[in-house]
């Protein structure tokens, strides 16, 4: 089965041909960070209007890469949440348009129920149930997946995501956006244990995360640094921050993982590229001889070709949407309604 898949939940506009959920036939992104570098992060309004001019020739493009015309597509298939309001309006309506015109099936897919597909595209093996981290910019979850379809969070942050704590540190220390790239990357040359920061948790809540505070402790380390002419060691510092994300995600993690006798994790979403992310969880993986996946570093930010990974699942379940299929901002990654 071929799936036309689009994304379009933020700032980057992708299509993707995906063969049967696993083999990615075409995969294209227009990606607008250059332009809102120059604001130091996402702009809605200049996002929408970049996606609605990208859409069409980004689509195009898929379908010729991969050979195909759109006769030759099983379905069409679109992020409809969560994320940018106007942006997900955009590829929803043109995924509408194009399911009606060519009468294909219209499936509506969960963004970060894609970033966890990725994962089925790098590693072709891997099959439910799992236990997940999905962690982006503006997500931080702990899922089982029972299913392609049957997804239980367990934890989630209460304030900032920890892609944006890595960004909003990032920018407080004269990084330029994409800010949590920036970060990891200085990180690789700095002392870890420069600095001692807080490692917040949340009473009564083991599996959930709290970055807030985090993020306020190192603007205030900056802040003073600042205030007594001082010059800060960034590599240190950022290094430091970086260890102190991590060790949170790791900690909650892998207590979820014991507590509920997993072996088989997944780690997805934009944050999943973290250098120190990925060496840490191998390693424990390793330690505890559990099996370990994570997307391949081109997957690991927003395209479509995980969007048409899941939606091939999405389909075999019958999440099939109608013409009135709308975005919706915000909505929970186990909720399969489509209304």
């Amino acid at each position: 089965m071929k799936i036309l898949a689009l994304e379009s939940s933020c700032d980057e506009t992708a299509a993707a041909i995906v063969e049967d959920g696993r083999k990615v036939l075409s995969s294209v992104v227009a990606s607008q960070v250059e332009e809102h570098k120059l604001y130091g992060g996402v702009v809605p309004e200049i996002a929408s209007r970049r996606h609605c001019e990208a859409v069409v020739p980004v689509t195009k493009k898929a379908l010729e890469d991969a050979g195909l015309q759109l006769s030759d597509v099983d379905a069409v298939a679109v992020t409809y949440a969560p994320g940018l309001i106007g942006a997900l309006l955009v590829g929803v309506n043109f995924a509408k348009g194009l399911a009606m015109a060519s009468h294909k099936p219209l499936v509506p897919v969960h963004h970060l129920r894609s970033h966890v597909a990725a994962n089925y595209i790098t590693s072709p093996e891997l099959k439910p149930p799992f236990l997940g981290l999905v962690v982006s910019g503006g997500h931080t979850h702990i899922v089982q997946v029972k299913d392609y379809t049957d997804i239980t969070v367990l934890g989630q942050t209460r304030d900032d995501a920890a892609g944006e704590a890595f960004d909003k540190a990032a920018r407080a220390m004269g990084m330029p956006y994409p800010g949590g790239i920036e970060l990891d990357k200085t990180a690789e040359g700095g002392n870890e244990n420069a600095y001692s920061l807080p490692h917040p948790h949340v009473d009564g809540s083991p599996y959930d995360f709290s970055f807030s505070g985090l993020k306020t402790a190192v603007i205030n380390v900056i802040h003073n640094a600042e205030q007594r002419g001082e010059t800060l060691p960034v590599k240190d510092l950022a290094a430091s921050y970086r260890k102190a994300v991590v060790d949170c995600l790791e900690r909650n993690f892998v207590k979820a993982a014991s507590d509920t006798d997993s072996t088989k994790l997944v780690i997805a979403g934009g944050v999943s590229a973290n250098r120190l992310l990925r060496r840490r969880m191998e390693s424990i993986c390793q330690e505890h001889g559990w099996q370990f996946y994570r997307p391949e570093l081109s997957l690991c930010g927003d395209n479509a070709a995980m969007v048409g990974s899941q939606a091939y699942y999405e389909f075999l379940a019958g999440h099939i949407a109608g013409p009135d299929l709308n975005a919706r901002p915000e909505m929970p990654m186990q909720e399969n309604s489509i209304s």
